[in-house]
């Protein structure tokens, strides 16, 4: 009875007595609107852009030679003997394994430039938002897909892509 007594005054004086001191000010953003709407994530999905296009121009016009030059081979086939016509062909074959292995390699240019450049962007990213956590005293920040339902006022997207567009205008890709 004795213990039974004690363990109903701690109990009811640990349910009484505890306060929250401190109040957690959790924020979410949208990471993937700061990388493709800030104006250096914008400067760099038009610079890969364009680079990717000007890499298919030259792919297409070498691909354009190579089906003229395999139509001009099989019109010469009735004219040619068969070992000529085979030495034209494994030539052929090299340039179109060659045509591939560089059209490989300039699609792996623009996906490393484009790892390059969201790599840059969230580095630049990290310090702003702490910067911005530690002054609007923010103890938490989650990302936008991770956030079912939320007030409009706790998302600083908005916020952190302006603090962004004045310190990074641009990132160097080159």
């Amino acid at each position: 009875m004795k213990y039974f007594v004690k363990l109903v005054v701690v109990t009811f004086s640990l349910l009484f007595c505890t306060y929250a001191y401190s109040e957690q000010k959790i924020a979410y953003m949208d990471m993937k609107y700061i990388l493709n709407n800030s104006k250096a994530g914008k400067n760099a999905q038009d610079y890969l852009k364009k680079k990717f296009e000007d890499n298919q121009k030259k792919l297409a016009d070498i691909e354009k030679g190579l089906k003229k030059e395999e139509s001009d081979l099989l019109a010469q086939k009735s004219i040619l003997d068969a070992g000529e016509y085979k030495k034209k062909t494994d030539e052929l074959r090299k340039k179109v394994v060659k045509y591939q292995k560089q059209r490989r390699n300039l699609l792996d240019d623009v996906a490393k430039l484009r790892a390059k450049a969201k790599d840059q962007l969230i580095a630049k990213v990290d310090p702003i938002l702490l910067k911005y956590t530690k002054d609007n005293s923010i103890t938490l920040v989650i990302n936008r897909q991770a956030v079912l339902l939320s007030v409009e006022e706790a998302n600083i997207t908005a916020a952190i892509v302006k603090i962004l567009d004045k310190e990074l205008p641009s990132l160097n890709l080159k």
